[in-house]
């Protein structure tokens, strides 16, 4: 018998599977190879096959469940932090522009989750974050054609 993780994988399982198939709709585009439904069958493809991972590791996992370690308290502190770095990277979009907003965010919201220590640290984080939007920014823009947005301050 599943669990609730179980259920909850077959249910994203079946909505992933049903907007996949609704998608071979979509117009393809003449202008560009890539076509509109690209990306969602992308997104849809990666949630069905995670929900898949999902229900097998319940299903394998049914008889440890008697030794799980108990779950960690709720640190709702945290989840409204993470809110907040993510309204003010929304905020920070038009004026710094995605590149710089988005090193920013990342940095941000890296060191809200798990803080550096050191110096070595805080440098291996700063790398993640500028490695995160360049390649971010050239996935969208370069690959996609997708126009992010400039900062009004920096044009960039």
């Amino acid at each position: 018998m599943l669990g609730r993780d179980g259920w909850a994988g077959l249910a994203c399982l079946a909505v992933s599977l049903v907007l996949l198939v609704a998608t071979r709709g979509l117009p393809q585009s003449a202008l560009v190879p890539i076509g509109p439904g690209v990306y969602p069958r992308f997104v849809l493809g990666i949630t069905a096959a995670l929900s898949l991972l999902l229900v097998a590791s319940d299903f394998a996992g049914r008889g440890r469940r008697a030794r799980r370690a108990p779950a960690p308290g709720l640190n709702y502190a945290l989840v409204g932090a993470a809110f907040a770095v993510f309204f003010l990277y929304i905020l920070a979009l038009p004026s710094l522009g995605f590149r710089i907003a988005t090193v920013a965010f990342v940095l941000a919201f890296h060191a809200l989750l798990e803080p550096p220590r050191g110096a070595r640290r805080w440098a291996l984080a700063l790398g993640l974050a500028v490695v995160v939007a360049l390649v971010s920014w050239f996935v969208f823009e370069r690959g996609l054609s997708v126009l992010l947005p400039r900062g009004r301050w920096t044009d960039f």
